[in-house]
């Protein structure tokens, strides 16, 4: 059964403040969602597990603990997710990183899979998918198809912001996904942007219209 965890962290509230803005330029924009990726990824690890080892320290030889050897894979939707990316490596620099990316179809509106590229050894892997905005959930939901029918088997969801309607889609869709959120909003609107939200979140760090 999913979980979705709400991340109610000060400094992830705070930033995500200037991240909402509309005064926020590009550069910043970009450093704030790099640093709360950061603060969202030592949450999301919280649950990884640890075997002991035994070292020497200065005044004796310790038991101590280190990560037991889980083997990490952090995968951005395109193009947004990608801006997430360097802030959890900053935490775990060993993950390798794939790339998923999905287009709209014009007529369905329905993602559609155009460019998919994982690390060799995906069924060994915890995956960590990440994209900015989880909005209708329709992009989410295929990205985990994507990974699911490659071989993955333990996933993680990541997003800075979220529509209940995203939320819902995606853990009915998924329900062995946990989902991470640093804002539960209130709504879709009739273009399906979130609102309140942040406006188009690739727009914001690439400096597009």
């Amino acid at each position: 059964m999913t979980k979705v965890h709400v991340f109610d962290h000060p400094l992830i509230q705070h930033k995500l403040t200037y991240i909402r803005d509309i005064n926020t330029g590009t550069k910043e924009f970009r450093e704030l969602v790099d640093e709360v990726a950061t603060l969202m990824a030592y949450e999301i690890t919280r649950d990884l597990p640890l075997k002991e080892v035994e070292v020497e320290t200065p005044v004796c030889k310790a038991t101590s603990k280190i990560l037991a050897g889980k083997k990490l894979g952090i995968v951005p939707i395109l193009r947004a997710g990608i801006g997430m990316v360097d802030g959890i490596l900053n935490l775990i620099p060993a993950a390798k990183v794939g790339h998923i990316g999905l287009y709209r179809d014009p007529e369905t509106l329905l993602p559609i899979e155009y460019y998919v590229k994982l690390p060799s050894d995906v069924s060994e892997r915890d995956f960590i998918l990440v994209d900015p905005m989880l909005a209708t959930g329709g992009s989410a939901i295929e990205a985990v198809n994507s990974l699911k029918k490659r071989g993955a088997k333990n996933i993680k969801f990541m997003c800075l912001i979220a529509a209940p309607e995203g939320v819902k889609a995606l853990t009915e869709a998924h329900p062995d996904v946990d989902v991470y959120i640093a804002a539960l909003d209130e709504k879709l609107d009739e273009k399906g942007y979130i609102v309140p939200g942040l406006g188009d979140a690739g727009d914001r760090l690439f400096g597009t219209k």
